[in-house]
């Protein structure tokens, strides 16, 4: 390389590109997960999540429809107290 070519870093377009995805812990109830994402299972098949905006995964264990919330929790009575550690 000569003393004027300049090395330009590498830049993934795709993740530079991607919308913010947040995931919001509900009291006594699912992760309720907004924004594009992509949700595999242990072997890597994907679930097909087109045109969802947003998705509930059970925390709680007892959902049917594993991993995503259909409200069992409130049958068995789930109770959480998850909140943010302060940084110190």
């Amino acid at each position: 390389m000569s003393e004027n070519q300049t090395v330009q870093p590498e830049v993934n377009e795709t993740a530079a590109k991607q919308p913010d995805v947040t995931v919001t812990v509900r009291p006594n109830g699912p992760f309720r997960v907004e924004g594009v994402i992509k949700l595999v299972d242990a072997q890597g098949n994907a679930w097909n999540l087109e045109g969802k905006p947003a998705i509930s995964l059970c925390r709680c264990g007892a959902s049917a429809n594993k991993p995503f919330c259909d409200g069992a929790h409130n049958k068995v009575g789930f109770q959480s107290q998850e909140s943010p550690v302060p940084a110190q």
